[in-house]
Parts: C-alpha cells; structure tokens; sequence
C-alpha cells in the first residue's frame, strides 16, 4: 500500500485531514512518524509557496507521497494580514485566543461591512522531491466582533458566514466540512490522490 505522509505535526490540522482523507487506499501517516527530517522554515511570502516547499522537502526524505497544505487568513482591511504568519500572529508560539484578540484589537473601529475577510487554503501534493500538483481554495466571510462558538480551532470563532450568520465555531463541522477552504481543497486533492495511486 502506498504511504502518504502529512506534513504537520499540528494535532488538530491531521485529525481534520485526516477525516477529509478517509477511504483513501494509502497507509497515512505524519511528521511525528518520520525520523530525521530536517527542520522546515516557512519563510515563502504565499501560502502556495510554503506548501510546497515543505512537501518537497519532505518527500526527499521518504519513500511515500508527502501532502502539505499552509492556510491561513487574510483580512482585506489589513492588507491581506495576517496571512502566512496567521499562526504566529501575535508572536511566536501565542496562543489561538491570543491570536484572535490581537485581530480584534486591530479592527476594533471597523465596521461590519469592513471587516471582509477569507481563509486561504494551499495544498502541494509531492512524489520523490518533484511537485506533483498544487491546489488552492478559500472560503469568504467576515470578522466578527467578538469570539462565538466552541468548534474548531484558530480563528474559528470570529470567521463569521454571511449566509448562516454565523462563525465557524459555532457552526461546527458538519457546515465546515462543506464550505471551508480546507475541505474544498482537499476534496480536490483527495481524487487527485486516487487516481494518482
């Protein structure tokens, strides 16, 4: 059976992943499973770039197939930030809540109607250090003015969907698992995968 490996150590990321991979005739596994990988710094300006730089990294170090995705936020009001650096918006290893308070702060006199934003979903599929097929997403919707909802992770909570009115943490993962930029690149990437295996 071919092997696809994960390129997160993220425990919520591969549990999401790994639920939108499900089915797939392939042994999945992820980073904490390899030995000796070097140390990846996400330093590309795109979240296309970082995707594929950490699946051809990888994947030079492994016999299987190496799926890696960078996704992130992008709110409009502030120019696309916090972007590749959504993750360590308020600094290196800060916490989601603090994350998302330094969001609040940043827009707290904005208006709803200038509160636009997107997820922005990346995934690099590599087979042997060589690209194999790169795919992009996003979701639209808006920041809210205060954290909403207990599902999910990372901006969840503010990521407000015109449509239900609603945040994706308080929507939860039966709406998320059909709109949000990750599952809708995946999709893509799991069919990609089977006929590519």
């Amino acid at each position: 059976m071919k092997e696809l490996i994960i390129a997160t150590k993220n425990k919520k990321k591969l549990h999401e992943l790994r639920k939108y991979l499900k089915g797939l005739r392939a042994d999945i596994r992820s980073m904490v499973d390899l030995h000796r990988i070097p140390r990846i710094i996400e330093n590309g300006n795109t979240f296309k770039k970082n995707a594929i730089k950490k699946a051809v990294v990888i994947s030079k170090f492994t016999e299987g197939l190496v799926l890696a995705d960078d996704s992130g936020l992008a709110v409009e009001a502030l120019g696309g930030r916090p972007g590749v650096r959504s993750s360590r918006f308020a600094g290196p290893g800060k916490s989601d809540r603090q994350n998302n308070r330094k969001l609040l702060d940043e827009l707290e006199s904005f208006s709803p109607e200038k509160r636009s934003a997107k997820f922005i979903c990346a995934i690099a599929i590599a087979d042997k250090g060589r690209v194999v097929n790169v795919i992009e997403e996003e979701c639209k919707g808006r920041i809210a003015f205060s954290p909403k909802g207990k599902h999910g992770f990372g901006y969840d909570p503010l990521f407000l969907i015109p449509k239900y009115n609603k945040t994706f943490g308080e929507l939860g993962p039966k709406v998320k698992d059909r709109i949000s930029h990750r599952a809708k690149a995946l999709k893509k990437a799991r069919k990609f995968l089977g006929e590519y295996i």
